[in-house]
């Protein structure tokens, strides 16, 4: 069976983040013909124009990484109603030097988990203004945001899991239904319900479609 290559940013560099753990998540719910890397981003220097006639190794490591990839999978928190300093600033080391932008026609894929009933949906508006400067074409639906509830039930090694959300008094789900536009989901880790058909399973299946499209239309 062919495999199709999926990298990955997580936007958090806490080593406990929860969008490190929903990355994981996805992953185990990821169809098996995908296979997963991440590109990581903590050693990046803050980008500077001096270094574009002389990338440094770490910047070499994020071109590579990218071009490696047939699609990219944005999982990160949100800051301050926007998109965390360090994965900005990879972004922008990787749209330079003007006219070697990484991200140019490679398909990408927003999702991202926070404590507040919003679940990151400010930090992906900002990060969809970017990433269309950057002629990469998006999975604009369903939109994927992820609240984070029962923290402090946490057991020792219980996994996080990934299930649809309820709307308060409400026992149908917010996931992703032909006539919902909008996949909400909840993160907990005891009494989880099962997956069914969870948010991120359904982007990161719409991001290996979009990827063999794109292919398609380039051969």
């Amino acid at each position: 069976m062919a495999t199709y290559k999926i990298g990955y940013f997580v936007g958090s560099l806490a080593k406990a983040s929860i969008n490190r753990t929903l990355s994981h998540a996805l992953i185990r719910l990821a169809p098996e013909k995908l296979e997963f890397t991440e590109i990581p981003i903590g050693d990046l220097p803050l980008y500077s124009q001096d270094y574009d006639a002389d990338f440094p190794p770490e910047g070499q490591a994020l071109q590579e990484g990218i071009a490696a990839a047939e699609g990219i999978l944005f999982v990160s928190p949100e800051y301050n109603r926007s998109i965390p300093g360090a994965l900005k600033n990879a972004i922008d080391w990787e749209s330079r030097p003007w006219g070697t932008n990484s991200f140019a026609r490679k398909p990408t894929g927003i999702i991202g988990a926070s404590p507040g009933n919003i679940g990151t949906a400010v930090m992906q508006s900002s990060m969809r203004a970017v990433l269309s400067f950057l002629d990469a074409p998006q999975l604009n639906a369903p939109p994927s945001y992820c609240a984070v509830g029962a923290v402090q039930a946490e057991g020792a090694g219980t996994p996080l899991q990934v299930a649809p959300a309820q709307r308060p008094g409400n026992n149908r789900s917010t996931t992703t239904r032909p006539d919902n536009r909008t996949a909400m989901c909840v993160l907990f880790r005891q009494r989880p319900h099962a997956p069914a058909q969870a948010a991120g399973a359904f982007l990161v299946t719409r991001l290996f479609k979009e990827s063999r499209a794109l292919e398609r239309q380039h051969s």
